[in-house]
């Protein structure tokens, strides 16, 4: 059954809730000095009025989900389950989801739209009959009582269907007869229309971005807010348009910042491989991709030259069918190592696939950018080759031969201990296999929650600029 409206679930959530304990005396104080404040002053924050319980006693972070239409988001679901044709951009018997298979998963399986599901999954978390109870997030009703205002919109989902079926050949740049512009259009009138924009300038909105096509033509409207993205190499096209064509190392981000946007990781398109199960490894190092990608992905066609012909080496190019799907989860349970280069953007799924099947990931990239930096250390399971050195003829092999099996071992339990962390669907529902609250939907929530003094001094600052002030461009969470 499909869920109710979005606004009517949030007012019975609100409704379950229990009441707010009585106000401190000094809290009711500093009350009435707001609200002796002249009214062109918008309230500040919940989270300048709170005091911090302590990391033992952290408070829940408090979410308004905007009110947006249902098509907007699981009715983009009902749209696409509606398709009758495959996706344009793959051939018809590598689309898994058209026509639909009986009882077809909630979200698509088709892997150019299922690894960017973290929309669906965080709005799972917030609202319907499934949401679970949660220590780390709160739904509000009520927009004043927020600390961030969740935009639930399925803006990956939206951009997939116009690529993938559009009417026209490359049209998705286009505005005219661009359902997906459309919508973009229609989510961000509605959303910077409200009291919650005006009072913070969008700066406590969070967007889920994690497709790099995600909401491409209204990017510079909504760049104040908090972005989920899965690496910020989407941005680059467009930050050096305004940084007077400057190359990528060069570029001044004035949309995209790690200060108020949160990475988040792609959802992994092959099964867990337990640690119980792992069995030998004779591949020393494995790719399984398009050798051919622009940008920063023009390292991977160099990398694949190199190696292609050296022992223990595998390097496959294809695509994720059912076909390509079985050879990659051979391959990269069958390996030691699995090679992450750079593709169109720093970031790929296939970093996610290789912690899923314990293959120790090689990563090749000196601009990526990782999620939950801070909460975990990437260097315990994972290797860090610089672009400089991949480059050097036989150096990576010799480099990765050089590693003991004790190191290696320890790699691959450092895997097995943080799958978990990356796994969404887990997230929602608990399983004899993972703690839910140790899922990346809440991981997603607890990063978030660590940018509200960031989100606070930039709303505060921002108060205080007089009306003609001329502010230079730069990144807007400051």
């Amino acid at each position: 059954m499909p869920p109710p409206p979005i606004s009517g679930e949030i007012r019975r959530a609100a409704m379950k809730r229990p009441a707010l304990l009585a106000v401190p005396a000094v809290l009711l104080l500093s009350l009435s000095f707001l609200l002796l404040r002249p009214s062109s002053s918008p309230p500040l924050l919940p989270s300048a009025r709170t005091t911090d319980p302590g990391p033992g006693h952290r408070r829940r972070l408090n979410v308004y989900v905007a009110d947006l239409p249902r098509a907007l988001n699981h009715g983009l679901l009902d749209l696409y389950w509606s398709l009758p044709a495959a996706d344009a951009r793959i051939p018809a018997s590598s689309d898994p989801d058209h026509p639909p298979p009986r009882g077809h998963p909630p979200y698509p399986a088709s892997p150019l739209i299922r690894q960017y599901s973290a929309e669906y999954w965080l709005l799972c978390s917030l609202l319907g009959p499934a949401a679970p109870a949660s220590a780390v997030v709160r739904v509000v009703a009520d927009w004043r009582e927020a600390d961030v205002v969740f935009v639930p919109f399925f803006a990956t989902l939206s951009a997939e269907m116009e690529l993938g079926w559009g009417t026209t050949k490359g049209a998705f740049r286009r505005k005219e007869g661009n359902g997906d512009y459309r919508r973009q259009r229609e989510v961000v009138d509605r959303v910077t229309a409200h009291q919650a924009w005006r009072r913070s300038g969008g700066r406590d909105h969070v967007f889920v971005l994690t497709d790099p096509m995600a909401m491409w033509h209204v990017r510079a409207e909504i760049a104040p807010a908090i972005l989920l993205v899965v690496d910020f190499g989407g941005w680059y096209k467009l930050d050096s348009k305004s940084a007077g064509g400057n190359s990528s190392h060069m570029i001044q981000h004035t949309q995209v910042s790690l200060l108020k946007d949160v990475i988040v990781p792609y959802t992994h398109l092959l099964p867990t491989l337990h640690l119980s199960e792992n069995m030998d490894r004779p591949t020393l190092l494995y790719f399984k991709g398009a050798k051919h990608r622009h940008r920063g992905g023009l390292v991977r066609e160099k990398l694949w030259d190199l190696m292609v012909n050296e022992p223990d080496v595998v390097m496959e190019e294809g695509f994720p069918n059912a076909t390509g799907r079985e050879q990659s989860i051979k391959g990269m349970r069958t390996s030691e190592f699995c090679l992450h280069p750079a593709g169109d953007t720093p970031s790929s799924c296939r970093l996610f696939d290789a912690v899923a099947s314990l293959c120790i990931p090689v990563i090749v990239s000196d601009d990526i950018e990782l999620p939950f930096e801070g909460m975990i250390d990437y260097t315990e399971f994972s290797i860090f080759v610089s672009v400089g050195n991949a480059m050097r003829p036989k150096w990576l092999t010799n480099y990765l031969r050089n590693i003991s099996k004790q190191q290696k071992d320890e790699f691959r339990r450092n895997l097995a201990g943080v799958q978990h962390i990356f796994e969404y669907e887990n997230s929602h529902h608990s399983s004899k296999d993972s703690d839910p609250e140790n899922g990346a939907v809440n991981h997603i929530w607890k990063k978030i929650h660590q940018k509200l003094p960031m989100i606070q001094e930039a709303v505060t600052r921002e108060k205080r600029k007089p009306e003609g002030a001329s502010i230079p461009l730069r990144c807007h969470c400051t």
